[in-house]
């Protein structure tokens, strides 16, 4: 019931928010045009380095339209939940949404080399850090099914980028993920999950705990691959992915005691 109630809530409150702040902004590398939206946290004028959250859109967000990362087939509730006017009373922070063409992809698991999004990804991040005071030891990645995908390849490749991560109903690469044990990864899953089976994410848990990582797995033992609506109804959410940092600490395991 408490559940049901939490989902409820978390619907309303994103549809009451379909006009957040999200400026349009257009991101050029190597040749190649990324569309992205930006929130900007009022407390960005203040002396303080924020978080920055970075989300990576499903399938349902593709195009160059520069709207559907954050408002089609899910992607407006993990992309706006950051935005959300009490989340950012408590734990300000910039989000940023890149959206990729339906032929490009954020990450490519069976690959040694970022994809060109991919790549575009992490020069946003460096191009925004620049620009924005930016809290480096504070950047989060979140991202669901296609960009899920991209979670797991981009923290895979870069760790050295990412405070934390959280993977929704995605696949990654279990004999490169170790590269990662020093990023907080929380993973979720659903039982059912049949595009993406389950298998692999119990297995990049796996190959993350035995590099000695801290990583946190969620499955719904009810669910298919639609699993986004519980997942960013969870309130314990937010709280762990704010108090992540990138330190000296990473290799204590001080800061997550789950």
């Amino acid at each position: 019931m408490m559940l049901r109630v939490a989902v409820t809530a978390l619907i309303v409150a994103i549809a009451q928010m379909s006009s957040a702040p999200f400026a349009p902004r257009m991101f050029k590398a190597s040749g190649h045009l990324m569309p992205y939206r930006l929130f900007v946290p009022k407390a960005s004028s203040q002396e303080q380095k924020l978080p920055l959250v970075v989300w990576l859109h499903g399938a349902s967000g593709v195009g160059t339209d520069n709207n559907s990362q954050i408002s089609a087939g899910g992607n407006e509730i993990g992309s706006r939940l950051w935005t959300r006017p009490d989340i950012q009373d408590k734990h300000p922070a910039f989000v940023v949404a890149p959206q990729a063409p339906a032929d490009e992809l954020w990450g490519q698991p069976s690959s040694n080399k970022l994809t060109t999004f991919g790549q575009m990804v992490i020069d946003l991040v460096d191009s925004l850090a620049r620009e924005f005071p930016i809290d480096r030891e504070r950047v989060y990645l979140i991202g669901q099914s296609r960009g899920g995908i991209g979670v797991w390849d981009l923290v895979a490749k870069r760790p050295d980028v990412f405070a934390a991560a959280v993977p929704v109903c995605a696949v990654g690469n279990p004999t490169k993920i170790a590269a990662a044990k020093d990023v907080r990864i929380w993973v979720f899953h659903g039982f059912k999950d049949v595009g993406m089976p389950v298998a692999n994410a119990r297995d990049m848990v796996a190959a993350l705990k035995g590099a000695g990582a801290t990583v946190k797995y969620t499955e719904y033992s009810d669910l298919s691959h639609d699993i986004w609506t519980r997942v960013f109804a969870d309130p314990e959410l937010p709280e762990w992915l704010f108090a992540q940092r990138r330190s000296s600490a990473d290799c204590t395991g001080d800061r997550d005691r789950h």
